[in-house]
């Protein structure tokens, strides 16, 4: 999570839950108009940081994006005719192996960009790896052949692109990228590093040596 941003949410909710009150307040004293006005700006505010509070969430497992990251290790081996098997090993040491099925080894990920009233926030460009994938080069192929897909990300209590395909108003705030992808055939047992920029993903080779 984001402690800059809970603290705004945070403290959104409690002086809009403080107006809410004063509302009330003034209702028991018949004064209609001060009623109206603060219960109004209390709900606004209270709405404004429950959805703060829900972004906070939604950011778990995003990483903050420089102008280019390692955002995980690729190591490839051929196991067969159009099959090979990979391991991915992630910036925080866990490692996931997959058995794949193709001659290329696909993988992409999600990307926010936030908007300058957002970067006020500290909210910056995020990225979070989706899925990892066997592809092949061949189109008649990758249309019959068999398909292998895994997931890459972790399940999160709130899903920021499915509320910003959702929810219009979410719109001046980020902006939510799917297709951010990239490939590299697999001919050899070899090793990659994966980048992402503010452009999207790279696969570059660590060396240009079969093992």
């Amino acid at each position: 999570m984001t402690p800059g941003l809970l603290t705004v949410a945070g403290a959104l909710a409690v002086l809009g839950a403080l107006l809410a009150v004063a509302g009330v307040v003034a209702l028991l004293r018949a004064r209609l108009l001060a009623f109206a006005v603060r219960l109004l700006l209390g709900l606004v505010l209270i709405f404004l940081g429950a959805t703060l509070g829900a972004v906070s969430l939604g950011l778990q497992g995003y990483r903050a994006l420089t102008r280019e990251d390692v955002a995980a290790r690729l190591e490839v081996e051929p196991k067969g005719p159009l099959r090979f098997a990979a391991r991915v090993t992630f910036p925080d040491g866990r490692q996931a192996s997959y058995d794949l099925a193709g001659d290329e080894i696909y993988v992409d990920a999600h990307i926010l960009k936030w908007k300058p009233m957002a970067n006020v926030l500290g909210l910056h460009t995020a990225y979070d790896l989706d899925r990892v994938a066997g592809r092949y080069r061949n189109i008649a192929q990758e249309r019959t052949g068999e398909r292998t897909v895994y997931p890459l990300g972790r399940a999160r209590e709130v899903d920021l692109f499915d509320l910003r395909q959702r929810y219009a108003f979410l719109a001046p705030i980020f902006d939510a990228e799917y297709g951010s992808a990239s490939f590299v055939p697999v001919t050899r047992r070899a090793e990659f590093e994966l980048r992402v920029s503010t452009t999207g993903l790279l696969i570059r080779p660590l060396d240009d040596r079969s093992r």
